[in-house]
């Protein structure tokens, strides 16, 4: 089922840009074990952070040759452009930039939140945003330990329009038992909206969703969780409401 047209919304593909790939023969490698695993768009979300003060403009030149070199690897991918956007570098962004920065240019942005226990002034920045005419995707909730200490605040963020992404790695317990019941949890309150890789390589941090689909019993919302929603997301279409197996 989950063998076709696979969008993975979250992925550190592109080369020597953050902790992903480091040369285009890595970045090569993980969009063919991508494809191998069913994925056939990848949406390019490397770290715009304190760390990692990418651009959108070296984003997009990645994402253009990187396509040029799949096409000559036959590898039946797409790369699309985007960003993972640590929640403290919004305010410093241009509102051309965070535009740019969008997931395949739909208007959605992906918004990383502090590995942190207390989680502070998220819910404001994502409103803010919202309020300028972005949509928010927030990154992997589970793996967030404020959200495990209470998650109210990504509820309350849900329910005024946001959408949660949890990694597909956390429903196998590749980030712990913790991150594995949480987003077990968050599955079951209707407080996820997409399943992603977030790989950054084709070892520790490997592709592949289909088998976290199935680990996780979620084949009745594969489909959604996977093709519909992103899909959605980077045409900048309105999202589909969640099916009820």
């Amino acid at each position: 089922m989950l063998r076709r047209k696979v969008i993975d919304l979250h992925c550190h593909v592109l080369p020597g840009i953050d902790d992903g790939p480091d040369t285009f023969a890595e970045s090569i490698d993980l969009a063919r074990a991508a494809a191998a695993s069913g994925v056939t768009t990848i949406v390019a979300t490397p770290h715009v952070s304190s760390e990692y003060r990418n651009e959108a403009g070296e984003i997009a030149r990645l994402v253009v040759e990187l396509n040029t070199r799949l096409r000559g690897a036959e590898i039946a991918v797409d790369v699309l452009p985007g960003a993972e956007v640590a929640m403290a570098m919004v305010g410093e962004l241009a509102a051309e930039e965070l535009e740019q920065l969008t997931l395949g240019g739909g208007g959605w942005l992906l918004i990383e939140p502090p590995f942190r226990q207390i989680v502070t002034g998220l819910d404001a920045i994502v409103g803010d945003l919202q309020t300028r005419g972005f949509g928010v995707v927030i990154a992997h909730p589970e793996r967030c330990p404020a959200f495990r200490a209470d998650h109210g605040m990504l509820s309350e963020m849900v329910r005024a329009g946001a959408l949660s992404s949890v990694t597909a790695g956390s429903l196998t317990g590749r980030f712990g038992a913790g991150a594995q019941a949480l987003a077990t949890q968050l599955i079951a309150e209707r407080l996820v909206h997409d399943i992603a890789s977030d790989a950054h390589d084709t070892r520790a941090r490997a592709p592949g969703i289909a088998a976290a689909i199935a680990s996780g019993g979620l084949e009745p919302l594969a489909h959604w969780l996977t093709v519909a929603v992103p899909r959605a997301v980077v045409a900048g279409e309105q999202i589909p409401p969640r099916p009820d197996p």
